[in-house]
């Protein structure tokens, strides 16, 4: 205390020597230029800031180029759900008690993961690339889209089904939201055209806290881990090849500096404590 006391009466002494330049008028220029940090920091929050704010686009819109989509590819140890359906009823009794219908089970499509439910259940993908069907037999679907392994799929239950039905989906699109989200964790996608804002929105978007212009995407390819960052305030992310997500994605939102100062209730309130009571001081220096 005695420190700030003798703080004060320099800045007493140095604002006498400057004709007298009052206290309050530093201490609301300090004031002034903490609310411009604030103002200035808010304007990384928003989503796409460079979109024009005009009347034209309010009635008509705004053109942005999206990136070209590619089909996702089925991968090893993906686990894929695969229906086959005939016109012959006795023929789909048989295959559903072989199990040939292979729901995800314990988790709702689009849901988050949780440790404590079943796991996926399916036709698991080998690291060959091929799946093992009742009757079928192996099939090679590694490297395939789903809509090419349905056409592989349904030419070879040609040869024991009668103008049978197929449908293929990949059951274990899972993605991984980290850092500051309003929940972070591991997400099943539901359908394959997902993108990196489909992940911050089943994660319920980033905090307040979150850095938009570093948001950070690691997927592996060709057996090598490939980090790619992101601007969310400009719109240059939907031209981005990584627009679209792959499985086994993860994206992470690195924090802004104000995440400690906020998680540090303590601190904060002590902050406040000597800010007032500097402030009192500084109003009985004044006036002594």
């Amino acid at each position: 205390m005695n420190r700030i006391i003798c703080y004060l009466n320099k800045i007493k002494q140095r604002t006498a020597k400057h004709n007298g330049f009052p206290i309050i008028s530093l201490i609301s220029t300090i004031a002034f230029c903490l609310v411009l940090s604030s103002c200035a920091s808010y304007r990384n929050i928003p989503y796409f800031k460079n979109v024009p704010d005009s009347g034209y686009v309010y009635r008509n819109g705004v053109q942005i180029p999206v990136a070209a989509y590619d089909d996702v590819k089925i991968l090893p140890n993906d686990v894929l759900n695969i229906t086959i359906q005939t016109v012959d009823p006795e023929m789909n009794n048989i295959m559903g008690s072989t199990d040939m219908t292979a729901p995800s089970a314990g988790v709702p499509l689009g849901g988050r993961l949780d440790k404590t439910k079943e796991t996926i259940s399916g036709y698991l993908v080998d690291r060959d690339g091929f799946i093992e069907l009742p009757i079928a037999g192996k099939i090679k679907v590694g490297g395939l889209s789903t809509t090419q392994a349905k056409d592989a799929i349904r030419e070879r239950a040609l040869k024991y089904y009668k103008e049978p039905v197929v449908n293929v989906r990949i059951v274990n699109f899972k993605v991984t939201v980290l850092g500051e989200v309003a929940m972070p964790g591991s997400y099943l996608i539901n359908g394959e055209k997902a993108t990196i804002l489909d992940a911050l929105g089943q994660a319920g978007d980033m905090s307040i806290f979150g850095k938009r212009t570093n948001v950070i995407l690691a997927r592996q390819e060709n057996g090598k881990q490939k980090m790619v960052r992101f601007n969310m305030n400009s719109t240059d992310i939907f031209e981005s090849p990584y627009f679209y997500l792959r499985q086994g994605d993860v994206l992470y939102v690195q924090p802004g500096k104000g995440k400690a100062a906020a998680n540090d209730a303590a601190m904060m309130r002590t902050y406040t404590i000597i800010s007032s009571t500097l402030s009192l001081l500084v109003i009985v220096l004044t006036r002594t």
